[in-house]
């Protein structure tokens, strides 16, 4: 077969070009880091890739969903724990104005107190992250007491959240955020049994209290206040198992809410190791190794310049190069 000088020159140039496009690909792996900059690359690496990002946005989702819940579990547990902080004071008032040495002037404090308490723990069931509220159930946009102006007085929400009985009820259903793949956590505490109960227990106590400013009833006795709320013993050994139940109903929840919060920094920690496994794993994928990439820079910059140098020699000259 006759090689004539055409077909050397176009197949050098060929060859350069393709030189040239190699290091091209070196140059911008080096400038992106990257050992593909566009799917059509290595396909098999790119689609590994996108895998690996799907894995770190679901991963980065589930961190931020349990900042949420970690937000709405302490803030949980803060309102149980100031509820419980309240029924301490509320049985020391009880018991204090249980005994019949009590002026009048001085059971209408205790009176006054029991009822500044009552109200600060209706409060706390109407706790707020944002716009919800999270002893309210699923209607989280619902408050769990509200205010009745027929009788002026604070009531549990009953005809919007549903009665405290009822399981089915929408302030005794829960509200769970998925925290991993497959695994939902419920974040908040359905407060209409608890509350209701503590504000039906504090209402009475009210009630009973409220005789010593109404003239027109009987103020209650020692003896009655013990007996009606439930009263045993006296002095130091005075205990009171209708509270004391009511407070180890609120203890409960809140060793629950602390059960949650104790999964929730398991579930955390698992997700951070993930993180750091996927983009490990992303980085071994497509990551560009330096040292090897510049090696091959060089090693095609030294094969394109000795391109250039025998391609210079065999292409043949021309009339102008023999004139001269």
């Amino acid at each position: 077969m006759r090689v004539t000088q055409s077909m050397l020159s176009s197949n050098m140039l060929r060859n350069l070009n393709n030189s040239y496009n190699k290091m091209s690909k070196y140059q911008d792996q080096l400038n992106s880091g990257k050992i593909i900059n566009r799917p059509s690359d290595d396909p098999v690496v790119a689609v590994k890739g996108m895998s690996y990002r799907v894995d770190l946005d679901r991963n980065v989702q589930y961190q931020r969903n349990m900042r949420e819940a970690h937000t709405w579990l302490d803030s949980t547990d803060e309102s149980l724990d100031q509820v419980g902080t309240s029924l301490i004071r509320v049985k020391e008032l009880i018991v204090q104005a249980a005994n019949d040495t009590n002026t009048k002037e001085e059971r209408n404090k205790i009176s006054e107190e029991i009822k500044q308490i009552r109200a600060h723990i209706q409060d706390l069931g109407n706790t707020k992250i944002g716009e919800n509220y999270v002893f309210s159930g699923t209607k989280t946009g619902t408050p769990l007491f509200v205010n009745e102006p027929t009788l002026n007085v604070t009531v549990l929400n009953e005809a919007a959240l549903g009665t405290k009985t009822d399981s089915n009820a929408p302030g005794n259903k829960t509200v769970e955020i998925d925290v991993f793949d497959g695994i939902k956590m419920q974040v908040n505490t359905a407060g209409m049994e608890l509350f209701g109960a503590v504000d039906d227990y504090l209402a009475e106590v009210e009630g009973l209290f409220g005789r010593h400013k109404d003239p027109t009833q009987t103020p209650a006795t020692g003896e009655e206040i013990g007996d009606l709320l439930g009263l045993s013993g006296t002095g130091a050994t005075t205990t009171n198992p209708r509270l004391d139940k009511i407070t180890e109903k609120v203890l409960e929840v809140r060793a629950t809410v602390g059960a949650r919060q104790n999964r929730l920094e398991l579930m955390t920690n698992r997700l951070e190791i993930q993180e750091v496994s996927v983009t490990k794993q992303m980085s071994l994928n497509e990551d560009t190794d330096y040292a090897k990439t510049i090696t091959e820079m060089v090693t095609a910059e030294s094969i394109h310049q000795a391109s250039l140098s025998v391609g210079a020699k065999i292409i043949q000259q021309t009339l102008v190069d023999f004139i001269r």
